[in-house]
């Protein structure tokens, strides 16, 4: 006689849950970014620092710049003024008039190319996601990041995500942007 048994598996806590998918996706695509920036001769904050770059206009006041890479690449301000001179020292950047910090054609078609080739491997996947997913995934995150960020200061801690109505996206920061 067979008998058919269940596999039970324990319940993992919501931080156990988004904690292990985050991970193993972090790691992946880093994964990714790592040989692919090996590749291209340069390591991952270069390229990070670049790809900043182009979102903030490719010329934006250094100490804005040196801010932002701060905050996105999770450095001390030390260290990402560090890195927006080193832009400059590699010949990826100039350091140009009224104090911007500006890309160069090497930096460009640099950080084109690395983009290039992720995208070759990245491409068919995110294609496959729907705009909502996208949506509420970035927002997620965002809520996470900031959340956690207030949390680990002993800041005062982000207001809670408000309740999503059944079957729509999740949390919100509010701001639409990221902190």
């Amino acid at each position: 006689m067979t008998q058919n048994q269940t596999e039970t598996r324990p319940e993992i806590s919501v931080g156990q849950a988004i904690g292990g998918a985050l991970g193993q996706a972090q790691s992946v695509l880093a994964g990714l970014l790592v040989e692919k920036v090996e590749q291209a001769g340069i390591d991952r904050e270069t390229y990070l620092a670049l790809q900043r770059l182009g979102v903030l206009g490719d010329a934006p006041d250094r100490d804005a710049y040196v801010a932002d890479l701060a905050d996105w690449l999770d450095l001390d301000p030390g260290k990402a003024a560090a890195l927006a001179d080193g832009l400059v020292a590699a010949g990826l950047a100039t350091a140009g008039q009224q104090r911007t910090v500006e890309v160069t054609g090497d930096g460009a078609g640099l950080r084109s190319k690395i983009a290039g080739s992720i995208s070759a491997v990245t491409a068919p996947v995110y294609e496959s996601l729907s705009a909502s997913d996208v949506e509420t995934t970035v927002r997620t995150l965002r809520y996470l990041t900031t959340g956690v960020r207030a949390v680990n200061s002993g800041a005062p801690s982000a207001p809670a995500a408000p309740s999503a109505p059944s079957g729509s996206a999740g949390p919100d920061d509010g701001s639409g942007a990221r902190s």
